[in-house]
């Protein structure tokens, strides 16, 4: 405390504060006793813990009977103890673009992202990335979108980021938010996911084969599978780029009595049934015929959260 008193600290912020000890917490309350009775040298302290939901960190230790948490807790702000932090706002996104700009500018001088602010800030408030509805982006998916554009671009030798690569990077974080990965072995038969959600590349040029199921071109609420006119396709046809969880809502969904789902990307029509809270489009062939889908079916809009029942 010497050190703090000499140099005039007047206030500590401890990040991650969610994975303090209980000596941590011990050594701050001494701390800050002792800056008040032995130098007269009051000190703020501010403890910044990741939470989720009402979840507050550290209020149960806080709450605990022991005096010393009494006391600890009688040196909280009077009128606001708690405060939590909300994510972004769309504006605020925007300055945190301007502030990557510099950062990345070296590697990538003609580096413009604030001209995406709107597409960014649409993609980041989805309903699987704000379940809540909040309207908020948290910083987390921001960076994660932002640097996996950022890394393809300068992989691809380019000076600024395309919105192609800043849409296919959104894509990933929601269509494939809870996708699981299989690793098994040497990963030599492991599928690799390509940039711009190229299709996947298998290193012994095999591909997992689908599972079809014989049914009529009508529709099969209680089933997974293919329509008739897409059955005979083999895994030596080359496999479309589209896959992975379909954010159409599950009460839309189930409430329209229309299970067949269109892929956006080939027109391959599937009859999908919730498994795990979601509805998940399989890894598949793409469509060899070109005649147009007319039955009844979930397509998607020009964007990719729209999704409605069209035909019939």
């Amino acid at each position: 405390m010497g050190h703090l008193h000499q140099y005039g600290t007047e206030f500590l912020i401890v990040d991650d504060a969610h994975d303090l000890s209980l000596e941590h917490l011990m050594l701050l309350k001494e701390v800050t006793d002792q800056g008040r009775l032995q130098y007269d040298h009051p000190l703020g302290l501010c403890l910044v813990a990741a939470g989720r939901g009402d979840t507050i960190p550290l209020k149960e230790t806080f709450d605990l009977p022991d005096p010393t948490w009494l006391q600890f807790r009688r040196r909280f702000d009077k009128l606001a103890p708690f405060c939590r932090i909300a994510s972004h706002t769309s504006e605020e996104v925007r300055a945190i673009l301007a502030t990557l700009e510099t950062v990345y500018q070296p590697l990538l001088p003609q580096l413009n992202l604030r001209q995406w602010t709107s597409s960014i800030y649409t993609w980041l408030t989805h309903p699987v990335l704000d379940p809540t509805r909040s309207g908020r982006v948290t910083m987390d998916n921001l960076m994660k979108l932002v640097t996996t554009a950022l890394d393809w671009t300068y992989e691809a030798g380019e000076t600024n980021v395309r919105a192609e690569r800043l849409k296919s990077a959104a894509e990933l974080l929601v269509l494939r938010h809870d996708t699981l990965k299989l690793i098994d072995g040497d990963g030599s038969d492991a599928l690799v996911e390509g940039r711009d959600g190229a299709k996947p590349q298998v290193a012994n040029g095999k591909e997992p084969k689908l599972q079809t199921v014989q049914e009529s071109k009508q529709q099969n609420p209680t089933g997974t599978g293919e329509t008739v006119e897409e059955q005979g396709q083999t895994s030596t046809s080359p496999k479309c780029t589209f896959s992975g969880v379909v954010p159409i809502d599950l009460k839309r969904f189930e409430g329209s009595g229309v299970a067949l789902v269109e892929c956006p990307k080939c027109g391959r029509t599937w009859t999908l049934s919730p498994r795990g809270g979601v509805l998940r489009f399989k890894s598949h062939d793409k469509r060899k015929t070109d005649t147009p889908n007319t039955g009844r079916r979930w397509a998607r809009g020009e964007r990719e959260i729209d999704w409605d029942v069209v035909g019939g």
